[in-house]
C-alpha cells in the first residue's frame, strides 16, 4: 500500500491507498483544515496517528503540494502558507525512504487518467485530437496549471506556474480591478484575480463589500441580478480569458480540464456565464480556441488520485 496526499493552502487530503489493477483504492482517507495546525509536520503527525490501524505494510508514497518542489525533490514550500514539506521526514514517519513530492497540479494532471465519465461535466465537446496536448487548470486558494503531453502509450506531466504570470485586463471592469490591485500589491498576477481570494477582492472592489468567496458565489447563484453575480461574472470572464490564453500557448487540442476547488461549486455559472465567451475571445485565433474541448472536473479527489498514481510510477 502507499501513502498519498494533496496539500493545499486551505485543506489537506491524506490517504492510504491499496493499488488494484494499477488504480488507487483508498482504504483510509482524511481531510484536515490547515488552519488547525501550526505547520505541516504537526498535521502529518496527526495523520500518522489517525492512519495507524490502516498501514500494516507500505511500499512508498507521494505528496502533492500547492507550490514548487525544490530541484532535489526533497522539500517543497506551500505558496499560500509559511509551511515547508520535508520528503525525508514524511517517509521516516512511516518507516519509508523519502516520499515523492509533486506540484499539486502535476498530480491533478496525473489524476485525469483515474477519472470516470461521470467525474466530468463537458462544457463544450469541441473537436478533440486523441494525441493532443491536454491542459489541466484550476482556481482554488491559488491558481494552478499543468500540461499533459503524449509520451509513448501514455501522457507525461509537465508542471507549470502560469497562474503567476501577469494579469492582462481586457475590458473596463478588469482595468478597474487591475488598478485597485496594483495600488495594493504592486505586480498583479492572474492568481490575484482568478482564485478564491481573487473573487473576494473583485467583489470588494466592484461592490464595496467584504465577504468570503464562498458566500459571494452562493449569493450569485441564488440571484442572477445581484451585485454578487456581477462580481462572479467578472471572475468568470477573467478565468475564461486566462484559460483560453494558456490553452493557445500549449495548443491544448486534447482538451482543457477545469479542476481546483471552485469549478464544481459554481458549475451553473460556468455553463451559463461569460467563461466560454472569454475563452474564445482570441481575435484571429477565435476559431482555433473554439475547437478546444472544455471539461469541468467534479471529482474532489482528483489531486489525491493523481498523487497515488505518481507514487505507483504511472506518470
Amino acid at each position: 500500500m502507499i501513502v498519498c496526499g494533496d496539500v493545499g493552502g486551505t485543506k489537506a487530503l491524506l490517504a492510504v491507498a491499496d493499488p488494484v489493477d494499477g488504480r488507487p483504492r483508498f482504504v483510509f482517507r482524511q481531510r484536515y483544515e490547515c488552519a488547525d495546525f501550526g505547520g505541516f509536520a504537526e498535521l502529518f503527525a496527526r495523520f500518522r496517528a489517525d492512519a495507524a490501524a490502516h498501514v500494516p505494510s507500505l511500499g512508498g508514497g507521494c505528496l502533492a503540494v500547492a507550490g514548487p518542489v525544490a530541484d532535489d525533490g526533497l522539500t517543497a514550500k506551500i505558496t499560500n502558507l509559511p509551511w515547508r514539506v520535508d520528503a525525508a521526514a514524511c517517509g521516516a514517519a512511516f518507516g519509508l525512504p523519502p516520499v515523492l513530492l509533486a506540484n499539486d497540479f502535476a498530480a491533478a494532471a496525473a489524476g485525469i487518467a483515474a477519472l470516470d465519465a461521470d467525474d466530468l461535466v463537458t462544457l463544450r465537446p469541441g473537436a478533440p485530437l486523441a494525441d493532443g496536448v491536454r491542459l489541466v487548470i484550476g482556481a482554488g486558494t491559488g491558481l494552478g496549471m499543468a500540461v499533459l503531453v503524449k509520451d509513448g502509450a501514455g501522457f507525461r506531466v509537465l508542471p507549470g506556474e502560469g497562474g503567476h504570470a501577469g494579469f492582462s485586463p481586457q475590458d473596463e471592469t478588469q482595468l478597474r480591478i487591475h488598478a485597485a490591485l496594483l495600488a495594493e500589491h504592486g505586480r498583479v498576477t492572474w492568481e490575484r484575480v482568478v482564485s478564491g481570494p481573487g473573487l473576494a477582492d473583485i467583489h470588494r472592489i466592484l461592490a464595496g463589500e467584504t465577504h468570503a468567496a464562498a458566500a459571494i458565489a452562493e449569493a450569485a447563484l441564488a440571484d442572477s441580478t445581484s451585485a454578487a453575480r456581477q462580481s462572479l461574472d467578472a471572475f468568470l470572464a477573467a478565468y475564461g480569458a486566462f484559460a483560453g490564453d494558456m490553452a493557445l500557448a500549449v495548443m491544448a487540442r486534447g482538451g482543457v480540464f477545469l479542476a481546483g476547488g471552485i469549478a464544481a461549486k459554481i458549475l451553473p455559472a460556468l455553463q451559463a456565464g461569460p467563461f466560454l465567451a472569454a475563452f474564445d475571445a482570441k481575435a484571429e485565433h477565435a476559431a482555433l480556441a473554439a475547437r478546444m474541448p472544455i471539461h469541468a472536473v467534479i471529482d474532489g479527489e482528483l489531486g489525491l488520485k493523481g498523487a497515488a498514481l505518481l507514487a505507483l510510477g504511472k506518470s
